[in-house]
């Protein structure tokens, strides 16, 4: 027996490690990939006078929106911008991965060589991001005419709000490393949840729960749970008093039921994991200032846009992941 338990013990240990081995690794990884990109844009910005973190915003955009689709083929570079083969060579263009600038421009493609080695790839970073900034640049590079021009790009509302959002994070913070996370409440506090996600509503209509509910007393500091943008804030019949947080993968971070916010809390403003930004409550099923209907909790959702549309994901697992990475830091501290 002895033996046996000595063998599981080794057997784990040896595990653990590997497994602490290759988290490092990645994490070796993503910063030098973060350190590459960086580079990447600061070169883009020298040579069409767009500030890197807009390449950034972009990439990061784009990065996020190849991971939930089957039909974007992976990046084969630092890059996640993808451009499709038809507008990189142009839509009449026979020859799809055609990389003569002058006849790309002729059939009206919009590739470039950013990189002056003559040919413009659509698979070469340099030349993505100098074809992206190119593009841009064409409608000016003041912020109000880079909007135009990333509206006149993807023609969606959705995607250039998301895509300045990011960028507004990477200038504010000037760095890549923005995924982080905190747990929406302090962990002093008394609160309890479970996978509700799925559940039956019906108040307001049959529907399901979109959401995971924490409950915990009232004016509990609710925070944010990540670095992002605050993207909604103000009253809904179903939500009460709630605010919505966009982070850099394009996640949308729900809080409703609140008792109010934090003062001075606006609409476009950056906010980052651990901030306060509302209180537990209970409001909501019903017009404005409707509070008592059931005991207070905060409702927390998460919603991922995959640059078509947008829907709920179950936040359960991320909460327990988020709540024990807390835990494991104030142990540290």
């Amino acid at each position: 027996m002895r033996t046996l338990f000595i063998g599981l013990f080794i057997v784990s240990f040896f595990f653990s490690n590997v497994q602490a081995a290759f988290s490092t690794e990645n994490e070796k990884d993503e910063k030098t990939l973060r350190e590459e990109r960086m580079s990447l844009y600061k070169k883009a910005e020298a040579t069409t006078h767009i500030p890197w973190y807009y390449f950034a915003g972009i990439d990061q955009y784009e990065r996020q929106v190849r991971r939930t689709h089957k039909d974007i083929p992976h990046e084969k570079g630092a890059l996640g911008i993808y451009i499709e083969p038809s507008r990189w060579v142009g839509p009449m263009n026979p020859h799809k991965e055609a990389q003569d600038e002058t006849v790309i421009s002729l059939f009206g493609g919009i590739g470039k060589d950013g990189n002056g080695d003559g040919k413009a790839d659509q698979y070469d970073d340099e030349d993505i991001l100098y074809t992206i900034g190119s593009y841009l640049q064409s409608y000016g590079i003041t912020p109000p005419q880079i909007k135009i021009g990333l509206w006149q790009y993807y023609h969606r509302d959705r995607t250039v709000s998301i895509i300045l959002g990011h960028a507004k994070l990477f200038k504010t913070f000037s760095t890549l490393d923005l995924d982080h996370h905190a747990f929406p409440l302090p962990l002093n506090a008394n609160f309890s949840y479970k996978n509700t996600w799925g559940d039956a509503r019906g108040w307001g209509g049959r529907r399901i729960h979109e959401g995971t509910d924490i409950f915990a007393n009232y004016s509990v500091p609710v925070r944010s749970t990540c670095y992002g943008i605050v993207e909604m804030k103000g009253w809904n019949r179903y939500g009460g008093w709630r605010l919505g947080i966009r982070d850099v993968n394009n996640n949308y971070h729900y809080f409703a039921h609140l008792n109010g916010f934090t003062k001075d809390l606006e609409v476009g403003q950056v906010v980052e994991p651990g901030m306060v930004v509302g209180g537990v409550g209970s409001t909501g099923y019903g017009p404005p200032g409707t509070s008592g209907k059931f005991p207070p909790h905060l409702h927390y959702g998460m919603y991922k846009d995959n640059g078509r549309t947008e829907w709920s994901f179950d936040p359960y697992s991320h909460l327990k992941m988020w709540e024990r990475s807390d835990r494991q830091k104030a142990k540290g501290n």
